[in-house]
């Protein structure tokens, strides 16, 4: 992966407490970039249920409390998605990051706006309910599909190309766009990494991380690139186990940094 300081990586879609979500490798995506700004451009959380998330999930929320920390002069920002609905507080002080429903920044002279795409998505605005029943469904055949899961990702699939339609997300962030004066509009939400030019405004998905497709955005002085994550040999650690089911602080502590600070502040006082 690529070790300059990119202005900007934006990663969407974890869906933590998913069984399918890709925790360990999103925290390996951030841990081998460089950058000033990292912005969660929502769903990061699959729904309210804090049982469900797994060791690996804990670490991916450890790492990010660990790059907000002031000393790291790291600026991370979480977009709330249409799943995060509840945890903007919780969330603000457990990892120490500033929620928004949208964000605007400058960079090379342009405009850009971060969103996470669900206000441009009519069924999903207008069937929130139905949304939220559907998303415990799925979580429930995650349970009971095969070890590949390939029930629960047609699901994903038909949900994102029928019922969220890419294309009406991108049509929807073009005009929010051009209404707000930006170059550059970021949205996650379809789990498809795309890119859109239309009269000048560049539209760009970041994708998501419970498919077979990993995906994420930077944006620096080569542009914006659409990068795909590919495990790599070395990645891969026989001792540890996908998917293991024990949901723990400590891990969060541990990776966050939280454990060093109380050994330091012991030894000190």
């Amino acid at each position: 992966m690529d070790l300059h300081v990119h202005n900007t990586l934006i990663l969407s879609d974890l869906h933590l407490g998913a069984e399918t979500s890709h925790a360990r490798e999103a925290t390996r995506v951030l841990k081998a970039n460089r950058f000033r700004r990292l912005i969660l451009l929502g769903d990061i959380f699959a729904d309210l249920n804090f049982a469900r998330l797994t060791k690996d999930h804990w670490k991916f929320l450890g790492y990010i409390r660990k790059l907000s920390n002031p000393k790291r002069n790291i600026q991370v920002v979480w977009v709330e998605g249409n799943h995060d609905h509840g945890l903007t507080n919780i969330m603000s002080h457990l990892v120490g990051v500033r929620v928004y429903q949208d964000y605007a920044w400058q960079y090379a002279g342009l405009r850009h706006i971060a969103i996470h795409g669900h206000q441009f998505d009519g069924f999903q605005v207008n069937n929130l309910r139905f949304s939220r029943l559907g998303t415990s469904l799925y979580l429930q055949l995650q349970k009971l599909d095969f070890k590949s899961k390939p029930i629960a990702r047609l699901i994903d699939r038909l949900n994102t190309h029928w019922l969220r339609m890419s294309s009406k997300v991108s049509a929807g962030a073009l005009h929010y766009g051009r209404q707000h004066n930006a170059d550059r509009i970021f949205c996650g939400h379809t789990h498809e990494a795309i890119h859109v030019e239309d009269d000048g405004i560049h539209y760009y998905n970041s994708g998501g991380w419970v498919d077979s497709r990993l995906t994420y955005l930077t944006v620096g002085e080569q542009g914006v690139q659409i990068h795909e994550y590919h495990e790599r040999t070395d990645d891969r650690d026989s001792g540890e186990e996908r998917g293991e089911a024990d949901s723990s602080f400590t891990d969060f502590a541990d990776e966050s940094g939280l454990l060093e600070d109380v050994e330091y502040e012991s030894v000190g006082g």
